[in-house]
């Protein structure tokens, strides 16, 4: 299965500012605010998402790749950032899945990058949006 959408809730999020961003930028067009089924948790330097049925949801932005035809570029760009094909002997931070996400209502598959560790005993991001959690502490 494929899709030509992505959805990102953390340092690849535009108001990061992120080298990262810019990455996204030159190949997404962002299509507006999103939402996925998940919890989202604080990791300390950047936060990390797992896909449940708790009820909370996770606040992000929905992407279209620019042109379809650097999507598998792109995508293979974005595993290596998000650390998805690990070293031998290390294992992988994230795993990207199509997951249903929701922008103005509407759903799409899009392609999410999910933390594929036990994280359950770290601090919990209530409101699923990790800029507004991020203004809050400072």
């Amino acid at each position: 299965m494929q899709s030509n959408y992505l959805f990102v809730y953390g340092s690849l999020l535009s108001g990061f500012k992120s080298p990262a961003y810019e990455y996204i930028a030159r190949y997404f067009e962002l299509l507006g605010p999103a939402t996925a089924s998940g919890t989202l948790y604080d990791l300390g330097e950047y936060p990390a998402a797992i896909p449940d049925s708790s009820g909370r949801k996770i606040i992000g932005e929905l992407y279209k790749i620019r042109h379809t035809h650097q999507l598998s570029y792109a995508i293979a760009q974005l595993d290596g950032y998000e650390g998805v094909n690990p070293e031998a002997g290390e294992t992988a931070d994230y795993k990207r899945e199509l997951s249903q996400v929701f922008h103005n209502q509407e759903p799409f598959e899009a392609w999410v990058y999910w933390f594929s560790h036990n994280i359950h005993d770290k601090p919990v991001i209530a409101s699923g949006d990790v800029l507004e959690y991020l203004n809050s502490r400072k």
